[in-house]
């Protein structure tokens, strides 16, 4: 669990990432340690540890055998000087010790202007993580919520739940921090709330919340209008053996419900059959986007989208990098991982790749390809 809040005062280069680089805007990420007795610079200590982990490392063991077998070249390019690198022991110590939400906020406000839309409406979708593998007999295992750019699959922020806390005000959190204008925000139904809905659009963005039995008088509301009086859109995939078909209806949220800025209300259902066999989910949305923004096609795409969080990062970091099996248990080292292997997805969602199991396996082929990655972003 994250314990260090030094956030106050952030490095300039969190105002403006656009023209860094991402190895040069590690560089401003203060280090926690004293000066004397330093053996590497902190950056070079990140540097490695994010190269490591675009090649597939799970560990601070497998990071610094990773570093410790790479030609003096590729160190130098990383920031390590002199043949010294930096081994297991270093790196946990570090990354225990740093400021987690920090190095969060910098790297999702470079990557917000690596993932800026121009003509659309930028989309984020915010979800919850529990790093389960870090939970110790006397520790609870940190959770973690992330903003997902919906367009690209980048990770453009995370923040840790404080303990005794739940997901609520770390969203609420995570959201202070963007520039939500003409932003869509898209979350589950635990965060179907007054105060964030106000949040969001007093801040010039737009939401869609999933209503369901957490809000019993508007999920009765939303369920109990004339659904079938509306005109429905409809459209049907096949893929993995199965065919989905998504029908959603989408009508003026009517005066009487009361929920802040609510301007639309849709039903969406889903019947999924395979093997001649049905299965059929029905569930209510609501959004403060007008029709002009959200037509009901447009709509059913930013709640497709939304799910993608799952699949595109959480499903990735749990299944392709094991991290819920993860031994990394110290200090904020759980979360500095996490943060490690968010970035690596996001470098390479930003340049096209789809499969990433299959990238990270190619770029331990040949560790040459993680150093133009990095020079390039």
């Amino acid at each position: 669990m994250s314990s260090s809040r030094t956030t106050a005062h952030l490095p300039a280069a969190l105002a403006d990432t656009s023209g860094s680089r991402l190895l040069d805007l590690l560089k401003t990420v203060p280090d926690p340690r004293a000066r004397r007795g330093r053996r590497h610079d902190l950056a070079s200590v990140l540097a490695v540890g994010l190269a490591a982990v675009i090649g597939g490392a799970r560990s601070f063991v497998a990071i610094g055998e990773w570093v410790a077998h790479q030609p003096p070249e590729t160190r130098r390019v990383l920031g390590v000087a002199g043949a010294a690198v930096p081994d297991e022991s270093t790196i946990r110590r570090v990354f225990a010790r740093l400021d987690s939400d920090l190095l969060d906020q910098l790297i999702g406000a470079f990557m917000w202007t690596r993932t800026h839309t121009v003509g659309a409406r930028r989309v984020i979708a915010l979800d919850g993580k529990t790093v389960r593998g870090a939970r110790s007999k006397t520790t609870t295992a940190p959770h973690l919520v992330a903003a997902l750019d919906q367009r690209t699959g980048a990770v453009v922020g995370q923040l840790a739940v404080t303990a005794k806390s739940n997901e609520i005000p770390a969203v609420q959190g995570l959201l202070k921090l963007f520039d939500l204008t003409g932003v869509i925000v898209t979350v589950d139904a635990m965060h179907t709330q007054t105060d964030t809905a106000e949040q969001i659009t007093t801040a010039g963005g737009d939401y869609v919340f999933t209503v369901k039995g957490n809000q019993p008088t508007l999920f009765r509301a939303c369920k109990n209008l004339p659904w079938k009086d509306v005109p429905s859109h409809t459209t049907t995939s096949r893929e993995h053996g199965r065919t989905a078909t998504r029908t959603i209806k989408v009508t003026t949220a009517p005066s009487w419900v009361e929920f802040a800025g609510a301007t639309q209300i849709a039903q969406l259902r889903r019947t999924v059959t395979r093997n001649g066999k049905k299965a059929v989910e029905v569930v209510y949305l609501i959004t403060s986007a007008d029709h002009h923004q959200a037509p009901p096609a447009t709509l059913a795409a930013w709640v497709r989208g939304h799910w993608g969080i799952e699949n595109r990062l959480h499903w990735v970091r749990d299944v392709t990098y094991d991290e819920d099996r993860s031994q990394v248990r110290t200090g904020n080292g759980p979360q500095v991982m996490a943060t490690l292997r968010n970035t690596a997805i996001s470098l390479l969602r930003l340049t096209g790749v789809d499969n990433i199991a299959q990238r990270l396996r190619h770029h331990a082929r040949d560790p040459e390809t993680i150093l133009n990655l990095l020079l390039t972003c």
